[in-house]
């Protein structure tokens, strides 16, 4: 995939560089500034804003990509559960107007509270608003996006440790996650 398609998510133009999986109704792409390595997007390709709006078919084709997506993810990064969550609606914490799950490869001691990944999913999200360039160039930005190194009780600065990852960073990644997905389907 290459960036001379873009797939919408809200307004924001996803380059094809960073999608890793496509269907005929949804899309995954990696996340600008993961919450844990491995925080990946599963979407409709319709622009949706709420769950309620999606039509039976779009339900089904976008949870069967995340659960393919959430495999091929858990196995990848070493971790030993998910994450998969829904924020539906702005009073949820949705702060860009689509549909999308977000997927995380879980390990042991990466939140002192395992319910303080809401907490970072939330900030990752008004985060992701204020941080995407409206129109990434193949080599700009710059940083990369890893683990914490948390200690298991020790308290987690997130908005610290955390980087707006570069375009190459992004679809460096996503070329790893669709090769193992072809795998997969192989």
């Amino acid at each position: 995939m290459d960036d001379a398609h873009h797939h919408q998510f809200g307004k924001i133009p996803i380059p094809g560089s960073h999608v890793f999986a496509l269907t005929d109704l949804s899309y995954a792409f990696v996340n600008l500034k993961p919450v844990v390595p491995g925080h990946v997007l599963v979407s409709p390709r319709r622009v949706v804003k709420r769950f309620a709006e999606l039509t039976p078919q779009e339900v089904t084709d976008l949870w069967h990509l995340a659960q393919r997506v959430g495999s091929a993810v858990e196995a990848h990064f070493g971790a030993g559960s998910l994450t998969l969550a829904i924020q539906d609606g702005p009073l949820a914490g949705q702060t860009v107007p689509h549909v999308h799950v977000h997927v995380l490869p879980r390990k042991a001691g990466d939140f002192p509270k395992n319910d303080e990944v809401y907490d970072a999913i939330d900030r990752e999200s008004e985060q992701y608003v204020k941080a995407t360039p409206p129109a990434p160039a193949p080599g700009a930005g710059a940083g990369s996006g890893s683990g914490s190194g948390a200690v298991a009780g020790e308290k987690l600065d997130l908005d610290a440790e955390r980087v707006v990852r570069s375009h190459d960073d992004m679809a460096a990644e996503a070329a790893a996650l669709r090769a193992l997905l072809q795998a997969a389907a192989a």
